[in-house]
């Protein structure tokens, strides 16, 4: 028979004294009368102070188990909210990493340092998205290495714009719809969708058409350009972004064509083939295109292994130089191309200041106008 310490409290103070023996996990219960006065006292001390140290002990457990959340510590952390990052600057105190057991020492360490760092995350403004609340965290103050630059965020669409300006409010529609054709509920889009006039074996002529036009081929057509024009406006979407300047469908016809734009015509054209162009035939006194770039030649993955390990060699013995290492030809160019735009200069100089005093010389006899005076004395 097991009973609870607070029934046992109460069954030795006001009926009965409790002898539990913890081997033979039994209790005996006598009547109050058969102990004396001075006994059920001790008795009743007895049973007070190891409710006391039991319910103390309880406690303890449950606080280990719910730790609270706010942690004391004599440095404040530094945090980075941006990175989820924060760095703990405070002592460890030597005695207490080598009484404790280590992992524990270092459980109990994460544990309340990651405490404060969410303490300190929802101290951020928060948001409701759909049925969660999310932490806004801030710009990261740490800078992390990292192989590529941080995407930026979208710039809206020329849609998106439109709907923020006018107030639209973007709707979420049904999966599923209803369709009176098959009576039963059908997908929106997609394969096996609602209403789909991809599959009728039969279409009505209308009295405007052609009658002799294939009205199967014309919705196929259509449907194509709509794929096309929706392509073509996410194309755009993409060089508005960019900030590049929206190219035409193919070459825009005009009035009158250049010599460039011919030329571009005949390398659009060619370059239009399966095979880029490369074995298509020059005429004999045709120049070769202009601005079509440099193809990138990459060596192959698997190949010969002695002209890497050449490079790497090099490479490494580049790097492990201490002096730098030093082009004899591209310095001499470099020289050579200084000293000739030092002499340029020079030859510049002298030029124009003999053109000037040629120049004023002329203007000074104009200025005096008509015959040259005679020396004083002379006539």
């Amino acid at each position: 028979m097991k009973w609870n310490n607070v029934a046992i409290v109460w069954l030795q103070v006001e009926l009965l004294h409790v002898y539990c023996d913890p081997e033979a996990d039994e209790c005996v219960f006598l009547p109050l009368w058969h102990v004396g006065s001075r006994r059920l006292t001790a008795l009743t001390n007895m049973a007070a102070c190891s409710v006391e140290e039991l319910l103390a002990k309880a406690e303890q457990e449950e606080a280990e188990k719910l730790k609270s959340i706010s942690v004391h510590k004599e440095l404040d952390l530094e945090f980075d909210v941006g990175n989820l990052l924060a760095c703990d600057k405070n002592r460890i105190e030597v005695r207490d990493f080598r009484e404790q057991k280590k992992e524990d020492f270092l459980r109990s360490l994460a544990r309340d340092n990651t405490q404060l760092l969410i303490n300190e995350i929802w101290k951020q403004p928060t948001e409701r998205v759909e049925e969660a609340i999310v932490v806004k965290l801030p710009e990261s103050a740490t800078p992390l290495p990292r192989e590529k630059p941080p995407p930026k965020p979208k710039p809206p669409t020329k849609w998106e714009e439109f709907a923020k300006l006018k107030g639209i409010q973007k709707k979420k529609k049904t999966n599923l719809v209803w369709d009176e054709t098959a009576k039963e509920w059908k997908r929106r889009w997609g394969y096996k969708r609602a209403k789909d006039d991809t599959k009728e074996w039969l279409i009505e002529v209308p009295e405007t058409a052609d009658p002799n036009e294939d009205q199967f081929a014309k919705r196929v057509k259509a449907k194509k350009e709509r794929v096309a024009k929706n392509e073509f406006n996410r194309l755009k979407n993409i060089a508005r972004a960019q900030k590049i300047k929206v190219p035409g469908v193919g070459l825009t016809p005009v009035a009158q064509q250049s010599k460039d734009d011919l030329s571009k015509a005949v390398s659009v054209a060619k370059t239009s083939t399966a095979s880029a162009g490369r074995f298509q035939d020059r005429l004999p006194k045709e120049k070769p295109p202009k601005n079509t770039g440099k193809r990138r030649k990459f060596e192959p993955l698997i190949g010969n292994f002695g002209t890497e390990k050449q490079k790497q060699l090099e490479l490494l013995k580049l790097m492990d130089s201490k002096k730098p290492r030093l082009d004899i030809t591209k310095a001499v160019n470099k020289q050579m191309r200084e000293e000739d735009r030092e002499e340029a200069a020079a030859k510049y100089k002298k030029g124009a200041g003999k053109k000037g005093r040629k120049g004023s010389k002329a203007g000074g006899n104009k200025a005096g106008g008509g015959k040259k005076r005679g020396k004083p004395g002379k006539h």
